[in-house]
Parts: C-alpha cells; structure tokens; sequence
C-alpha cells in the first residue's frame, strides 16, 4: 500500500477559539499575550491585528502605539495543545492514526483510506469544509512523506495534493524554513543567497553537511522519502478496524443496523482470512455535530459468526442517540484470538455442541446484565476456602485440579467471612442458634465438625471447624469456629450458603 500523509496547519488556532468562545470579537483587532522576560509580548494576533501591522513577538506596548484601541486577552497556558488534542481525537473519524504537530498542526496517516470519501480531493474537501464550519481557518496538503505535506500546507502555492513520487518537484519554489531547519541554518541559508529548495537540493551532498550540518541532510531526506520518519500517534491504531462513511447522514435504526451488519461481515472476512475470531468489538457512530455514540460487546470465546456478533450489538442499538445524523461508522476488534476453521464450524451446528450453546447464551446475558455480572470459577490447589477457587475469563480455560466432592461446599461463598453470635450447649457442638444482621435464627439439623488446617506456608493463623447447619426455615449455612476453646472464647463466623 503507497503510503500516504496529510498536513493539517490552523493558522490562527488560539484567537479562531477565542472568537469561537466571544463571537462579539469576530470583526474586533485583538491579540493574545503572555509575560516574557519581563515584557509583555504577543502570542498570538488575528487575522484584523494582522492587517494593522501586528504580529506575534511584537511587544504589546508596541502594538498599542501603531493602533491604540488593539484589545489584549491573556493566552491560556497550555490551551493550543488542548485544542490540537481535541482536533486529533476528531480526526479519527477520517483515519486510525492522528498525531499532534505542535504548536499548530496535525499530521494524519491517510493511507488506504481517501477512497472511502471518493478520493483524495473530495477527503481533503470534506476535513477542510468541516472545520472551517466549526470556525477554524486551515491549510492543509496530501503527499508521500510527512515533510513534503507539512511544507506545502505552510508554504506552497500550488495545488495542495502531491502526487505520489513528486514531492522533489513540489519543494523546488519552497523557501528554506518550509524543511522545518533550526533558526540558525535558515539564516545561514538566506546570507549565501539561497532563498529556496531548488537553489541547494542538488548541491553535493558532502558540501551540504560542512556547511550546515548533518540536520538539513536529514529534513531534506525526510521530505523526499528517502529516509523515514515516524510519527507518534495519540492512540494506538488497532489493527482489526473497519470503516464505512455515509454520503447522507444515517438517522434511523435500521439504517444503523445496515451499517454495523456491512462492517460486520467486512471484519469477519478479514478474521476468516487470518484464521482469528474477535474477543471484544467497539462499534462507534460518528455524528455531524463532531459527537461520538458508540457501543461494544464481549464474547465468551472467540467468534467471526456474523449473526451471533449481530444479535450481541443488535441488544444495545436502541441506546445510539444519531440527533441530526451520523456521517461515519467504526467498527473495531482490540481483543482478537487465534480461530482455525474447524474451530469456526462448530458455531453452524446446533444440539450437539454444549460449548458453543453456553458460549452463545453467555453472551446474550452479557449483553442485557453486563459482563461483569457473569463469572467462571475453577478449582485451585487449596484446601483454604478462600484459596481453593481461581476465576476464569474464558470458557477453554481448563482447570489443573479437580473440584473436591468429598465434603459438602457452599453454592455461595462469601468473600470474607462474616462474624455471628451463637449458642453452643457444650464445646466441640454445633450451635443451637445464630445471630446473622439481627435475625435469629434456630438450627433444626447440623453436621460437623470438618477441620481445615491454615496452609502455614502460605498465611500463620489458627485453624477453622467448619459445620453444616439448618435452620427452622430449611435455609441451609456454613458456619465455622475459630481456633479452641482451650485458647480462650473463639470466634464464630457464617461463610457461605448452600441451595
């Protein structure tokens, strides 16, 4: 796949937000400022202070002296990283991997995605008209290489689309800074008379390092593609994501289940093809006003059956809020697992695959309760109770050991034992009542007493005699006593609850 870059620079980022945040100021000259060195000093100027000679740098008593009545606004500090940030999170609705160019731009990898709009004048059409509607001035410009498109958005002239291959030819008319050089090579650059790319591109390469060092070589080398340079995104880009844009805005439910059943199955062809089946799925609906909807589910094992992933998202549809309409669909696996075909061929066979059945139904009940309202347990190695069980999150989870059947166990095991006050007739009996969060409760039937030694190795303590009693109700309790009588009056704790 040719790789392909956007450039996109906001050339007046803080006072376009300032107007945004006070419309009363859209046709007023005014200027951001800052402390510096003890000066107050210009940060930012719009486009009416610009026009009266004003620009950023300047000294604000200065600026007052050429146009008394320039109005001054303290500069947030931070508040143009703020703004990039939120404009790259945006731009994910155009591609997987955005990236921030401070102080004023961002960078998108666009490659294998400009055709979902038509191609890439009707994609770079489509991001400028957007947000010179939510009343950000911008330039941007498509090429091979990050260099190439971050020096025509700035400072090219001519079409803002570089065809793949030609971005020596774009460079040419372009002054020096447009290869983002340090202050110091630029200056050294203009004093020998080379005011633009074409006048040393070409110079002997050897020439070029003596003179201004290794730095220009490489900016030079960047922008050509011949040496590559990385950006760093703002998320990770996930790499089971499929896209598909709305060339009308979707408002209805049923337009939305068309979308998610087509990403679906584009998703699930691709698993198919890399033998994989997802864990996890985020489906995200991105809507005019810059809103994002989404929803996501889970499954018990990993799956690419279409209809049963359908069904799983289909219980969360109705929550999509579309408003005036959502332009773009998303639909991502971040948790994928290997699924070989044979693996796959038990999702088509109904009645003699319990796993699939229980895996379907799981799901299905995730889907209305939540996942975390469901939980797998296997045995552990441990004859403490606390220690005897491990969760599971998956259902070919196979456990090491075997569950003990040999004593009876409480269906419900409380996670930390709760204390009660009992009634015993004489040392070494079960109790004859039981006080549990004050109710009394009177034991017809009990057996016991099964001692569970403390794992020494592991935890110091006294040891548990654990009985089974039952109640005048026929509720059934796990009580045990702590440690001897011999020792002074133990304790007496309920811990679980049979069925």
């Amino acid at each position: 796949m040719q790789q392909r870059f956007m450039a996109i620079w906001f050339y007046h980022l803080t006072t376009n937000w300032w107007v945004r945040k006070h419309p009363e100021l859209k046709d007023v000259p005014f200027v951001l400022s800052a402390s510096e060195r003890g000066r107050i000093v210009v940060t930012a100027a719009n486009e009416k202070a610009q026009a009266k000679g004003i620009t950023k740098g300047m000294v604000v008593a200065d600026c007052r002296a050429i146009f008394p009545t320039l109005q001054v606004f303290d500069d947030l500090e931070g508040q143009a990283e703020k703004l990039l940030h939120a404009f790259a999170e945006w731009s994910l609705r155009y591609t997987p991997v955005a990236a921030i160019d401070l102080s004023d731009g961002l960078i998108l990898d666009i490659s294998g995605c400009a055709h979902l709009w038509g191609g890439e004048e009707n994609y770079l059409k489509d991001i400028i008209q957007k947000l010179n509607g939510y009343g950000y001035h911008v330039r941007a410009a498509i090429a091979d290489t990050v260099g190439a498109a971050w020096a025509v958005a700035r400072y090219g002239r001519t079409y803002p689309i570089i065809p793949p291959g030609q971005q020596k030819e774009a460079l040419l008319g372009l002054p020096p800074v447009a290869l983002r050089l340090e202050e110091t090579t630029i200056d050294r650059l203009k004093k020998l008379g080379l005011y633009t790319v074409q006048r040393f591109i070409d110079m002997p390469r050897s020439s070029l390092r003596r003179r201004f060092g290794v730095a220009l070589l490489s900016r030079l080398d960047q922008a050509l593609g011949l040496e590559k340079e990385i950006i760093q995104p703002i998320q990770p880009a996930q790499p089971y994501q499929e896209r598909l844009p709305s060339f009308e805005p979707i408002r209805t439910a049923p337009g939305i289940e068309i979308a998610l059943r087509r990403l679906l199955e584009a998703l699930c062809t691709r698993l198919g093809c890399e033998e994989k089946g997802l864990r996890h799925a985020i489906f995200k609906g991105y809507r005019i006003d810059g809103a994002l909807q989404q929803i996501s589910i889970g499954t018990g094992k990993a799956s690419r059956n279409v209809e049963h992933l359908f069904k799983l998202f289909e219980l969360k549809i109705a929550s999509i809020e579309p408003d005036l309409g959502i332009e773009l669909f998303l639909l991502e696996a971040p948790v994928v697992e290997d699924l070989t075909s044979e693996q796959e061929a038990l999702w088509a066979v109904s009645g003699s695959h319990d796993e699939v059945v229980i895996a379907e139904l799981l799901d299905k009940i995730a889907g209305k309760i939540g996942a975390n309202a469901i939980h797998r347990f296997l045995p552990a190695e441990h004859y403490w109770p606390e220690w005897s069980f491990v969760q599971s999150t998956s259902l070919q989870e196979k456990p090491q050991t075997e569950w003990r059947i040999d004593q009876p166990r409480p269906v419900h095991l409380l996670p930390v034992p709760e204390p009660i006050n009992v009634t015993v007739p004489i040392p070494d009996y079960p109790p004859m009542l039981f006080h549990y969060k004050g109710t009394l409760h009177k034991v017809k039937k009990a057996d016991g007493p099964e001692r569970i030694e403390r794992e020494w190795w592991i935890d110091a303590g006294e040891h548990r005699d654990y009985y089974c009693v039952e109640d005048e109700n026929g509720a059934r309790y796990w009580l045990f006593r702590l440690g001897h009588y011999a020792s002074g009056e133990p304790k007496w704790f309920l811990h679980g609850f049979f069925a």
